[in-house]
């Protein structure tokens, strides 16, 4: 019985422990940071001024997870998706969008959305700050803050 008991203790810690995983200000700015360096771009830092400014918006679109840009003061992205999505999985779809990102033109491949990755590899977005709810229709939404904000137009990320 004490066995039992144990093996339904760790299991239930690993279970906790799977659904923090790729949601931690770590592994944020990790996939933001590994994105960054692939360009030689420097590794940015997590502020908590700008993730309590992206906990708050995202606190805001619980009702109807909406991709709403804040219009705030900081760079932004967002993401929503179903089941297990995470933060990770979220700045990987940022980043996904490289292969449609022509540095020499400045520009994206037609009929493709560019955005999202330039935020994540401006050089001069420094500073990093996100965060993730559960919406009430059960989706995630996801929001990333950068300081300062990129994607100026007629400037390239890096």
């Amino acid at each position: 019985m004490k066995l039992s008991a144990a093996v339904v203790c760790c299991i239930s810690l690993a279970f906790l422990h799977l659904s923090h995983a790729q949601n931690s200000p770590q592994d944020y700015l990790d996939a933001h940071n590994s994105a960054r360096a692939n360009v030689g771009v420097g590794a940015m830092t997590w502020d908590n001024t700008v993730a309590a400014y992206a906990q708050n918006y995202a606190n805001q679109r619980i009702g109807d997870c909406n991709l709403v840009h804040s219009g705030g003061p900081y760079g932004e992205n967002l993401a929503k998706g179903s089941g297990t999505f995470t933060g990770t999985a979220a700045v990987n779809l940022w980043v996904a969008e490289k292969p449609y990102y022509n540095y020499t033109a400045n520009s994206c491949a037609s009929g493709h959305v560019c955005g999202h990755y330039t935020q994540v590899v401006w050089q001069n977005s420094v500073r990093l700050g996100c965060a993730r709810v559960q919406c009430n229709n059960g989706w995630w939404f996801v929001i990333c803050s950068y300081d300062p904000p990129g994607n100026y137009v007629g400037q390239r990320p890096y």
